[in-house]
């Protein structure tokens, strides 16, 4: 076994953002880029020698070679075994399940999750802790600190494993095991959700759906799942194989880039449901017959239906949402007593609270949504919480929807998406955004009076760890809120998002078109962030 120890330099482009290190292949692809980012995530560990990593990722354009290197690296500074996804392929839930599974210490997961994917396109690399989830704060600060002191790696000398063959390999001192990268994740899925009922439905033609992978790595998860498990007709999962480039699609799910299933959706005989998920499996956008449910109405119905689930079915804990996704679970949870956590976007905020037993459900804006089975939000999970509750409630998607907003009220809600914004240009929105604050509270803007305005700080209940800088809140006497925030998950420039939240609890003025009800903030947002006017942009370039 010879282990070669190179020489390198660091890179002053390593910082990971709320979901590890996205950059496009090309950068990755120079010498020592991607050795050094994973060298660091080494020397960041301890104790992790003769331990297990789990390794995998969505299928995207340099995946496979970046698991060969990663491989020998792991080899080469200690890690005693590898459970690897055959074909390299893992989704990040899976990912998650399996490091809990199997006691691993830890996860490398690569992905560049919704962004697109080809050789002039994105990858991503994050590291995840033996709790499943993304490492935390402290670790990705540390991480970062090696980064910028790096001066070699270690890797070993020695053949390219074949991904393709299930079984067992030595590489050097290392095991490598080759597992299929679904039936673990599959039979937690049976463990959680009435398989037999929602099988039943499908079977009796109460339920018709649509599940849109997007050439993306649910693809082999969602036809195990959905149409040999649960008996959906064949060619109910569309864009089931992945590709390195998903196809020349934007793996997002959302209505823009999910345009063919929206169409179906919103045509004529639509089926009953409709899904669709991500690059690497985590998000999800939930649809039925003529309705689009958004991911914070999602979320709030889990909440209150959750007892219908069999694995939630004595109650749940709690729930925990990130401060730009709407309030609508929070008046679920005042109105059930449970309580409800506000946190800073990102999954790995939610981790302490799942850990702690303060929540059992968790969302995001952004398509997320999850629960304490995993440590990372999980698309399919959300899609067969939905199928489980259309069997169980034997009502449409537009009935459920509707229904519960005539009980707890709708939060009229839209995220508009400014994206590849020049960071000088975005950073001076921010300045300037941040110079009102003090003089906002108790101004009129038309119908609506700023109650407040403040950056949104987080002190985690648990660890007591304080993150701040997370996103520029003003609220409305009324309920109303405008949130402008700067996403880490893009790989050009920066993207700013502005998140508009109305609250109407008139049963007559429920059925409002978003856009519409929402255009005096729409407006306001306009007058505050001067986003058109200084970037040049006559409109968003997503909305959601």
């Amino acid at each position: 076994m010879q282990i070669t120890i190179q020489s390198s330099q660091p890179f002053d482009d390593q910082k990971p953002g709320t979901s590890g290190l996205r950059k496009k292949v090309l950068v990755f692809q120079q010498p020592n880029y991607l050795e050094n980012f994973v060298q660091s995530i080494f020397n960041s560990l301890a104790d992790f020698q003769g331990k297990a990593l789990v390794l995998g990722g969505d299928g995207r354009y340099f995946n496979r070679q970046a698991i060969q290197t990663i491989i020998k690296m792991a080899a080469a500074n200690g890690f005693g075994e590898l459970i690897v996804g055959r074909g390299g392929l893992l989704s990040t839930p899976a990912a998650s399940h399996l490091i809990r599974k199997y006691g691993a210490f830890g996860g490398v997961v690569l992905s560049a999750s919704h962004n697109p994917g080809g050789p002039d396109e994105d990858f991503g690399i994050k590291y995840n802790v033996g709790n499943g989830g993304p490492a935390p704060e402290k670790f990705t600060d540390e991480l970062f600190r090696q980064t910028k002191i790096i001066s070699e790696y270690r890797i070993l000398e020695w053949p390219d494993v074949d991904l393709d063959v299930l079984g067992e390999i030595e590489v050097g001192a290392a095991r490598v095991r080759i597992i299929d990268p679904v039936s673990d994740y599959a039979q937690l899925m049976a463990e959680i959700f009435d398989f037999p009922l929602i099988r039943d439905s499908i079977a009796a033609g109460l339920i018709t759906l649509r599940f849109d992978a997007m050439h993306a790595i649910t693809g082999p998860y969602a036809k195990t799942i959905l149409e040999d498990m649960l008996g959906a007709p064949a060619g109910s999962v569309w864009n089931g194989t992945p590709l390195e480039d998903f196809g020349g699609g934007h793996p997002d799910p959302n209505l823009v880039y999910a345009h063919e299933l929206a169409e179906t959706m919103f045509g004529e005989n639509a089926p009953a449901f409709g899904a669709a998920s991500d690059g690497d499996g985590d998000r999800n956008m939930i649809m039925g017959a003529q309705v689009f449910v958004t991911p914070s109405d999602s979320l709030a119905i889990m909440a209150a239906n959750a007892r219908l689930i069999p694995a939630y079915a004595g109650g749940i804990s709690g729930v925990a949402r990130s401060m730009p996704t709407s309030q609508a679970v929070d008046r679920v949870a005042k109105a059930l007593h449970l309580p409800c956590y506000e946190t800073p976007t990102g999954w790995k905020f939610f981790g302490n609270l799942l850990d702690a037993g303060r929540i059992t459900l968790c969302g995001e804006e952004s398509f997320g949504s999850g629960s304490d089975h995993v440590r990372e939000k999980d698309g399919l999970w959300a899609v067969l919480f939905w199928l489980n509750l259309l069997a169980r409630k034997r009502q449409s998607v537009a009935d459920i929807l509707h229904e519960h907003w005539l009980r707890f009220g709708r939060d009229i809600y839209s995220r508009h998406d400014y994206e590849a914004v020049d960071a000088d240009i975005a950073n001076a929105i921010f300045e300037h955004l941040r110079g009102l604050l003090p003089e906002l509270p108790g101004r009129a803007f038309g119908a609506y009076t700023a109650a407040f305005a403040d950056e949104f700080s987080y002190t985690d209940p648990v660890d007591h760890s304080v993150s701040s800088h997370q996103g520029i809140r003003i609220g409305f006497s009324d309920g109303s809120r405008i949130v402008f925030r700067l996403s880490g998950t893009g790989t050009i420039g920066a993207t700013l998002r502005i998140y508009l939240e109305k609250y109407e609890r008139d049963a007559d003025k429920l059925l409002q078109e978003a856009q519409t009800a929402l255009a005096e903030l729409i407006e306001i947002a306009e007058i505050l962030s001067q986003v058109k006017q200084r970037t040049g942009r006559v409109e968003p370039t997503v909305i959601t």
